[in-house]
Order: C-alpha cells, then structure tokens, then sequence
C-alpha cells in the first residue's frame, strides 16, 4: 500500500470576492505549515457577477444558477493548478483539495436555515484530477449551528498562548474574531462588515476595488450622525452565535440612511472606516475584556488608516499582524480549508460548538472523489 500524500490544497473566495486565495499545505504534528500561496484574481465580469448575486441586486433562474456554479467550479480549478505549475508540484502529491466555494447566500436563521457556497466541487476534482472536499458549513447549519465562523479551531492550533488571553481578528469582507481564553477556552463570531462596505463604495466612487492603505477613508471626516444610524442597526447588538455576509451589510443597506445624500463621498468612507473599526473594538471590550493582545489577519491588515485606528481603539492592548507570529495573514482561512478537508478524510469534527451554537461536533465537507 502506497504512502498517503502529505499535502493539502485549500481554497476560498471570500466575502470581498477580490480572488481567489489558494495555500499548498504540509502537517507536521496535526499542525497546518503553509508551504506556498497564490492570490488568483477572478476575471471582472464573472467578479461583478457573483457581487451582484451576493448583495441580492441580481437573481438567477436555475439555468443561470447551475452556469454560475459551473464557471466558479472552473475558476477554483485554474487556481490550484496554477498554484501546482508555479512551484512544480505534481498533482499526484496532493491528497486532497478543500475547497470553501464563492458564499452568495448565508441565512443561519428562520425556519428553514440555509447556507450557499457556488463553485462545482466535481469540475474542481475533474479538472485537478484530486479528491475535493467542499460544502462545509451546511453540516453544522443542519446542526442548528451558525456554519460560522469555521477558523477558531485552526488560530487556537496556530496562535493559542497557555495562560494568556488573545484575540485573533480576521478583516475580511467581513470582521470576525476568535476569543482564546486563558484558561484554553474558544469563542467566535461576525462582528459586522470590513472590507466589504468600504471596497465596494470606493469602487463605486473611485472605480477602484479597494481603498490602498485608507487613503480614501483618511482623506474624510467621520460624520457622527451617519455613523450613529449604523450602529444601531440591531446585529451588533446580538449576543453570540452569530454570523452575517454581504446580503445583509451592502451598499443597499449603507444607502437607506438619509444622511447618505448630504455627504461627500470622503466623509462616508471615513465613516465605514470608523464603523469596521468601532463594531470590531466594542465587540473585543465585551467578549474579551481579559484579552492583552490582539492578532489580525485578512486583507484588512495592509488598510494602514484601518489598522491605526483599531490599534487606538484597542489600547491598552497591543494590535500586530498574525506575521509576526508566524501567520501569513493573506493564507490563514485558505490554509483552514486544507486543515478541514484532512480533518473530514480522518473522519475527525472540524466545527467548535462553542463557537457555531451547533448541537454538537460534526464532520464537515462532502468528498468528491478526482477520476481514478
């Protein structure tokens, strides 16, 4: 019997949907170590397609639905094998690819609670010619779980100090953080919006898709009213488990607010800004009040203007980048992915009830085996 291959290929396309990050993964002792990573961007036409299903500005009859989940099934595809072709690597030493999908529905909640992740596992599995494990948040949706956050297991692994409190912060699309009790405890959740709402207004304003280092944001005034309005929108309030996306913090959403009209297009950056910055810092004063560091991670680590005024916010703690630690910021949720797919191909659970409100530990992920 031949030796099982030892590496992974995760896959996910954020709430940003600003590409697709793909991480080649090794274990060592259970613990993921990121060997090699690409950003694969998505063609514009088919980005502004799945932005404008995701905010509920466009819906889809079931033969467009079924294209779209086809033609992302074959954008993940051509980033892992581009990933493979840049460093050399035979597919044949990949075990398995964990692929998140592109999300453009997430409603863990009603009556008939419900989460959507597009892009074809089996055109990902014919294509690379390696088994795929995807679908990982419906398990734990069917649970009664939130599917989400999905990373608190993988920064308690990677990042969790015995007798020290911690914060790891994603800034993705949207914010959520991972509580790392001293006492080896783990909670998580969405906070609200990041990068979204404010990629999506400089696109809007500027054409381009995001805002480099804040410098659109800090070139504004935050204007108190508009910020006010936002904050009282009832999410933030909500106690944990809980999770939310792009079809509820959107630009539809942003434009309800009257004070909308009477404000330069600066000023409402500058007031996203302090938004992402204000949910985020009042959610780790509530939920993490003994925390004395705070580790962030997601595109939100290279906003410069973001970052500064988190790390205000958050004083006395102390804000540095998971890079520091040893983390690449930019791979962490693509590594997750790889970490869950060998943790379904062992048959061990990869969700945290404590974090999802789940009823219990699941195994996550549908397999689709490559063509043998």
């Amino acid at each position: 019997m031949s030796e099982t291959p030892a590496l992974y290929l995760g896959l996910i396309s954020g709430t940003s949907a600003d590409s697709i990050d793909a991480a080649l993964v090794s274990f060592e002792h259970e613990r993921p170590r990121l060997l090699a990573a690409r950003a694969h961007p998505w063609p514009t036409a088919l980005r502004e397609q799945i932005l404008a299903v995701a905010q509920g500005e466009a819906t889809l009859d079931l033969d467009a639905f079924g294209r779209l989940d086809v033609a992302l099934g074959h954008g993940f595809a051509e980033a892992a094998l581009a990933l493979l072709r840049e460093h050399g690597i035979d597919a044949s030493a990949v075990r398995a690819i964990g692929s998140h999908g592109q999300t453009v529905r997430h409603r863990p909640t009603g009556e008939h609670p419900f989460t959507l992740q597009l892009g074809d596992p089996a055109t990902i599995a014919e294509r690379c010619g390696i088994d795929v494990v995807a679908d990982f948040r419906r398990a734990d949706v069917a649970a009664g779980g939130q599917g989400a956050p999905l990373l608190p297991a993988v920064h308690a692994m990677l990042l969790a100090h015995p007798g020290h409190g911690r914060v790891v912060l994603n800034l993705g699309g949207i914010a959520n953080i991972t509580v790392l009790g001293a006492d080896g405890s783990v909670l998580g959740f969405d906070t609200g919006p990041a990068n979204g709402l404010l990629d999506a207004w400089c696109l809007r304003q500027h054409g381009e898709p995001f805002d480099r280092d804040g410098n659109f944001a800090a070139s504004g005034r935050v204007d108190a009213a508009l910020l006010d309005a936002l904050l009282a929108d009832p999410y933030f309030a909500l106690a944990p488990p809980k999770s939310t996306g792009r079809e509820h913090f959107h630009l539809d959403w942003l434009a309800t607010h009257p004070r909308m009209a009477a404000l330069a297009a600066a000023d409402v950056q500058a007031t996203l800004l302090e938004l992402t910055a204000r949910s985020v810092a009042e959610a780790i004063t509530r939920h993490a009040p003994d925390a004395e560091d705070v580790l962030a991670c997601g595109g939100g680590v290279h906003n410069g203007a973001l970052m500064r005024r988190l790390a205000e916010l958050l004083a006395p703690r102390t804000l540095s980048s998971t890079a520091a630690f040893g983390v690449d910021p930019d791979f962490l949720e693509a590594t997750a992915f790889a970490w869950l797919a060998r943790q379904r191909l062992l048959g061990l659970p990869g969700n945290l009830p404590a974090v999802t409100g789940a009823r219990g530990l699941r195994q996550l992920g549908a397999i689709h085996p490559a063509p043998r």
